[in-house]
């Protein structure tokens, strides 16, 4: 059984200094770093907050797949993401879970409308941001 800080955070509690941490990497486009960042609070969480991280780097490495060219991997990856995401409350440690699934959802529309060979064109503006929201 995991045991430390992250084992016994709830949705409600305040991110942690990593969490944050992740969370200007995603927003930064250093999708590959969020995912190492938030993997290290992801292995010993349980629960809702596993779910949480789980799905952040679904969907950090869905647009790092998206960025190199793999439109299969980001696709699949976003699905996944948003799967994950669907099991928490709209907030969980302060983000917008509900405006993240939203934003995943219009980005993978627009990758399937686009396809494999015009994925590249994809609206640099859709490209999903995480929110963190007063509680």
């Amino acid at each position: 059984m995991p045991t430390g800080p992250e084992s016994t955070k709830k949705c409600q509690d305040s991110p942690s200094g990593q969490l944050l941490l992740g969370i200007r990497q995603f927003n930064a486009a250093q999708w590959y770093e969020c995912h190492e960042t938030l993997e290290l609070l992801w292995i010993p969480a349980t629960g809702d907050l596993r779910n949480l991280y789980q799905g952040i780097i679904q969907l950090a490495i869905a647009l790092h797949h998206w960025r190199n060219g793999n439109f299969s991997g980001a696709v699949s990856l976003l699905d996944g993401g948003v799967g994950y995401l669907r099991k928490l409350p709209q907030t969980c440690l302060w983000i917008d879970v509900e405006g993240l699934i939203r934003q995943a959802e219009s980005v993978k529309e627009q990758l399937a409308s686009l396809g494999r060979l015009g994925m590249a064109e994809l609206d640099p503006d859709c490209i999903p941001k995480i929110v963190t929201v007063s509680v």
